[in-house]
């Protein structure tokens, strides 16, 4: 089997999630270098939302990390969620303020799940939930599609865009409770806000949420 083994890490080495290098044995998802230049934000990178309290987010979402999320997403490069998540969990678990009943991802619509095949933010959940020894719990349903945010420009284009995008799935589950809702990158905002707002409005007493990159 060891024998295998090694051949198979000759023809398929592991690679640096960020930039691609081969990794060495005892790398865990990233290699050396990515340790020391990637864009790491201070104080977990927390904003302050409007309809949810923050969000935190160990990453900037510039250079390799941007590259990385560009083959995460589009170029099924799903296994990065497993590396992701322990860096969203880490970041989770360093902020003070961050209390949670129940762990929860923005979901994909049906369309753009069946065109890409699986549902980045979902697996994203999973795997920092995992790491929390949590689970994650669907609380919200996309029926409609609509236009890709990074395709608009400032923050109201992109609030009317995803108005009404979203519903909660079971009110009677999130009544009363404090949701902890991921999603793969923040920009505007605008996205996490609406997503708040319905889970708010369905009876969930407060939002905090946790992105693995943020925007400048």
């Amino acid at each position: 089997m060891k024998f295998f083994s090694k051949i198979l890490d000759i023809l398929f080495p592991l690679k640096c999630v960020f930039c691609a290098r081969v990794l060495n044995t005892d790398d865990d998802g990233w290699c050396d270098k990515c340790t020391e230049n990637l864009p790491f934000t201070d104080n977990s990178g927390k904003q302050d939302g409007d309809t949810f309290d923050f969000c935190v987010s160990p990453l900037y979402y510039r250079n390799n990390v941007r590259k990385s999320f560009l083959r995460y997403k589009f170029k099924n490069s799903s296994g990065y969620a497993l590396i992701y998540g322990r860096l969203l969990a880490d970041c989770i678990r360093e902020t003070p303020e961050m209390e949670y009943d129940l762990i929860t991802w923005v979901p994909l619509s049906e369309k753009h799940l069946r065109k890409r095949g699986y549902d980045q933010a979902y697996l994203l959940a999973e795997a920092a939930a995992v790491e929390l020894d949590d689970k994650p719990v669907k609380t919200l349903i996309k029926p409609h599609d609509v236009q890709a945010q990074s395709e608009l420009g400032d923050k109201n284009e992109r609030s009317a865009n995803i108005k009404g995008a979203y519903i909660a799935s079971d009110p009677e589950f999130i009544k009363d409770k404090t949701v902890l809702l991921i999603d793969d990158i923040i920009t505007t905002g605008s996205t996490l806000s609406e997503c708040a707002k319905v889970l708010l409005a369905a009876g969930a007493k407060r939002i905090v949420c946790a992105t693995l990159a943020r925007g400048e």
